[in-house]
């Protein structure tokens, strides 16, 4: 499924609809979610870079790490690092977010930026919608004024929560995913430090959500210390991770699969056959049961239907609505009158009887087939 979100971010939009946005969230008891951003983040880079995928340029909105941080873990996965200053350029939030350093070294020659060629250090974080004017301004700066389309990826949304609204921040994703330029957008935000109405908002805005949960839950009351350490060191290099997607048609399709922290990147796979035997014992038991077990269908066979002719020293007739009754069979009472006017002799008057012939059991409803079709209404 995560190679579903890649091919997804990657093929950006169609046309006359919103770029596709991925939510990737995950808490203190799963702190994985910056490996699986950057593992997004290094699959659509290197389609860029290959020119396999919509969007020709990248615009990173850096708050949590440095653009070096960024510009190294490119370097060491291979992608080429000629192609950084054509296709990727940083917004750097993370310097100087609220121009500190600015005013202390009152110069700005005052420190030496690696990577000032490939980013751009941005020192108002409080103000969203500069912040947004300077993302579509850098991206047309790659890719032009045209038709041509570029991707933007947020670092830590729940940085830009800490400097601005939750109704700001919600506005800038709308209008980055509705822009004419923009391929895609993903963004990364730790769950449990906002409040639910937070996660929901995103969520909500978002055509992909992948949400990370530890492989071992957390128990409330006193655990041993060794049992707690061990947790935590289990929870820090495996996780679970569910991905969401959303269809044109409004249904949304679910799939988790196990996330394994290597030396270098991530390992995404499907889940064990523990994890999948706990995932089933989690599903919803209902009170019946859709087979018939042999005494049932015993027990149904015995039973009595009203109007059912039971024998009585008479064959038993079932119509299988596939052939017409003899004229042996029919009803003497329902017999027509012969040209000549005289009805049978040995037929009692005043009297009479009721003969159901049950269907086959074997006659199965046809499913697309109105039972009120021969209702004259």
């Amino acid at each position: 499924m995560a190679e579903s979100v890649c091919r997804s971010l990657r093929d950006g939009s169609l046309e006359g609809e919103h770029a596709p946005a991925l939510s990737i969230s995950d808490t203190l008891d799963s702190p994985l979610g910056s490996h699986v951003f950057h593992h997004f983040f290094y699959s659509l880079a290197s389609n860029i870079a290959a020119s396999k995928s919509q969007a020709r340029a990248l615009v990173l909105v850096a708050y949590r790490r440095s653009p070096s941080f960024y510009l190294d873990l490119l370097k060491s996965r291979g992608v080429d690092p000629s192609l950084f200053d054509k296709k990727l350029l940083v917004l750097d939030c993370y310097s100087d977010p609220l121009g500190w350093k600015d005013r202390l070294l009152k110069s700005a020659s005052g420190a030496q930026n690696p990577a000032k060629s490939l980013s751009s250090v941005f020192k108002s974080v409080k103000d969203i919608s500069k912040l947004l004017s300077l993302i579509l301004e850098l991206g047309q700066g790659l890719v032009g004024h045209g038709k041509e389309k570029f991707a933007v990826a947020i670092d830590s949304v729940s940085d830009m929560l800490r400097h601005a609204s939750l109704q700001l921040v919600a506005r800038l994703i709308s209008n980055l995913r509705s822009h004419d330029n923009i391929s895609c957008i993903f963004w990364l935000i730790h769950s449990d430090l906002h409040e639910p109405r937070v996660s929901s908002a995103l969520e909500y805005i978002s055509t992909m959500t992948a949400n990370l949960e530890p492989v071992i839950e957390p128990n409330d009351g006193q655990r041993r210390v060794s049992e707690n350490l061990y947790n935590i060191e289990q929870n820090s290099y495996r996780g679970k991770l569910h991905v969401h997607l959303k269809r044109r048609n409004g249904r949304v399709k679910l799939h988790s699969e196990e996330v394994h922290v290597e030396q270098v990147g991530i390992k995404i796979l499907a889940m064990s056959s523990e994890n999948a035997i706990v995932n089933q014992s989690l599903l919803p038991k209902v009170q019946f049961n859709l087979q018939l077990s042999e005494k049932e269908r015993d027990d149904r066979a015995k039973v009595v239907l009203p109007f059912e002719h039971q024998g009585n020293g008479e064959t038993i007739q079932i119509y299988d609505g596939r052939r017409s009754l003899s004229e042996e069979q029919k009803d003497p009472h329902l017999k027509v009158p012969s040209i000549t006017g005289k009805t049978s002799t040995d037929t009692s008057t005043g009297n009479g009887e009721i003969h159901y012939l049950r269907d086959s059991d074997d006659e199965r409803p046809d499913s697309d087939e109105d039972p009120d079709d021969d209702l004259d209404i």
